[in-house]
């Protein structure tokens, strides 16, 4: 089972969020928080799997709570809960390492599916915040950058996918691996290009075009 946090200042929306969630027998919300202290305090004493983070949150942000998270606690999963207005928000979020990005106007079947995608090692951004958040960030270097010639065809290939949000298990299934091959793959990339995670791979790969 998958422990989740939430953190979010509307006590409503939070148990909205977790009905929704709890219809998968897979995910249990274990800890709720109003703010992103609350939520750091949590993280301290109880082991989660993902954090679901407002943006914007008194007393500490949802920025600054991945941050914190991304530091400390490299495995645990985030995944940032938006409104559409809040596309520089949401390009920070990304740059600091979130797993994923959901409208607030997303049913249940959006937010499990964005769950399980993010848990499983998947990039996931709602397509309305892609619309507007990709352009963005693209535009940030004047022209597209040089693809590093130390990568082989086939890391380029794995590029290519997780910039597409493929999990581990599609990218193997798609190129005839196994995970733990794709695994050390991801790992060569990583060196290579000195990146910190995945999500930093998906962003290498829109730079380039890949």
């Amino acid at each position: 089972m998958w422990r989740i946090l939430i953190a979010e200042d509307q006590a409503i929306v939070r148990q909205g969020l977790k009905m929704m969630l709890e219809q998968d027998e897979k995910l249990k919300v274990i800890a709720e928080a109003e703010n992103g202290r609350e939520a750091i305090s949590h993280l301290e004493k109880t082991i989660i799997d993902l954090a679901i983070l407002d943006i914007r949150m008194p007393e500490m942000n949802g920025i600054e709570t991945l941050r914190i998270i991304k530091k400390r606690w490299p495995n645990v999963k985030v995944l940032m809960l938006t409104t559409f207005n809040d596309d520089e928000y949401a390009l920070q979020s990304l740059k600091e390492g979130a797993n994923g990005f959901l409208l607030k106007t997303s049913d249940g079947k959006q937010l499990i599916n964005a769950v399980n995608s993010c848990l499983t090692g998947g990039v996931l951004i709602h397509e309305d915040v892609a619309t507007k958040v990709m352009p963005k960030l693209l535009s940030k270097t004047s022209e597209m950058e040089k693809i590093d010639e130390t990568l082989t065809p086939r890391e380029i290939m794995i590029i290519k996918l997780i910039g597409e949000g493929k999990t581990n298990k599609e990218i193997a299934n798609e190129l005839h691996l196994s995970i733990g091959t794709v695994k050390n793959h991801i790992t060569q990339i990583l060196g290579k290009l000195n990146l910190r995670d995945r999500t930093q791979v998906a962003i290498y790969a829109l730079k380039h075009d890949i």
